[in-house]
């Protein structure tokens, strides 16, 4: 397969049909075929789909329905699709948009216009994806933001609670941050968030683990299916990856160079809980190596719940 090319999938159960667009198409994309549409809902879970191309008359379950299906799942709603009918009234056409198609193509199929439209809607699709990759990053560190954050926590949560899989976090605090910043001056203390920004996701060595800025100087791994021990062979990796960096910071306490404090927590999702306590958990524990004089990392303990169920302050 040509990694390059984007993916097309036609969902047609005229076999015929679906050939004439595979042989316009197949040159210039990746082309996959469904004979019907929960053959379409199925492939769509595993497989990266660019842009489907949509029968509207099928046994079963008509085009409408799967559309429909395929705008409520957050996981496929940002997919273009095309409809694709026989049936050229106004009345059917509003409906496939209204459902949220992006065009609606009236058969016979002309080859240069279905390539044209295709080539267009793809074309806006990158650029919609080069605008949300922008809007979930950090404009300074470049690596994931609060925003992006969020919706990554909860939804790794809700994998975690269905798989029955533990879930755990670490919150680092750079430690002694203002008064590097205050001494050093705040360019140096971008490049510092920037160096220790770097250090994380090379902390981090997993494709589903999340590195992201949490607010000013703290920042936030998820670690998905990963047991409390090893989240603290991660921390430790942080420790080492930031003493190694050697950015000197006079003012601070505990040490001549950078260091961190992390927060570690673990926890297998339960349905009447939330993501919100695997923060509130990871925080108690970094308050607890705050007060505990920085530059370590500590694990949440139960315990640390009977005294607190609110954030902490910062300090």
């Amino acid at each position: 397969m040509d990694l390059e090319k984007q993916t097309i999938l036609i969902v047609d159960d005229v076999y015929f049909n679906a050939k004439i667009i595979e042989d316009i198409l197949c040159e210039d994309y990746e082309v996959v075929t469904a004979r019907s549409g929960k053959e379409c809902l199925e492939y769509v879970k595993s497989t990266k789909i660019d842009l489907i191309i949509l029968d509207v008359v099928m046994p079963d379950m008509d085009g409408y329905e799967v559309c429909r299906k395929l705008k409520a799942n957050p996981a496929t709603k940002k997919i273009p699709v095309i409809f694709l009918s026989g049936r050229g009234e106004s009345q059917n056409e509003t409906k496939g948009l209204e459902l949220g198609a992006v065009d609606y193509i009236i058969r016979p199929i002309h080859p240069l216009v279905i390539k044209a439209r295709i080539k267009n809607h793809l074309a806006l699709k990158n650029q919609r994806d080069i605008l949300e990759k922008f809007s979930f990053r950090d404009a300074l560190t470049g690596i994931f933001n609060r925003r992006y954050l969020d919706e990554a926590l909860k939804k790794e949560w809700h994998g975690s609670l269905r798989k029955g899989e533990v879930l755990s976090a670490l919150l680092i605090d750079i430690d002694y941050f203002k008064k590097y910043n205050d001494f050093y001056g705040h360019v140096a203390g971008d490049q510092c968030l920037c160096m220790v920004a770097e250090a994380l996701q090379k902390s981090s060595l997993r494709a589903g683990d999340v590195v992201a800025r949490y607010g000013g100087e703290e920042f936030m791994v998820i670690l998905p299916a990963t047991p409390q021990q090893g989240a603290v062979c991660i921390a430790q990796r942080i420790q080492n990856n930031i003493a190694a960096l050697k950015i000197e910071n006079e003012k601070s306490p505990v040490d001549t160079y950078i260091t961190v404090s992390t927060g570690i927590a673990s926890t297998i999702p339960m349905i009447t809980g939330g993501q919100k306590e695997l923060v509130e958990m990871a925080d108690l524990a970094l308050y607890k190596v705050k007060n505990n004089g920085r530059n370590a990392y500590q694990v949440f303990l139960d315990t640390d719940f009977k005294k607190s169920r609110s954030l902490r302050p910062r300090t």
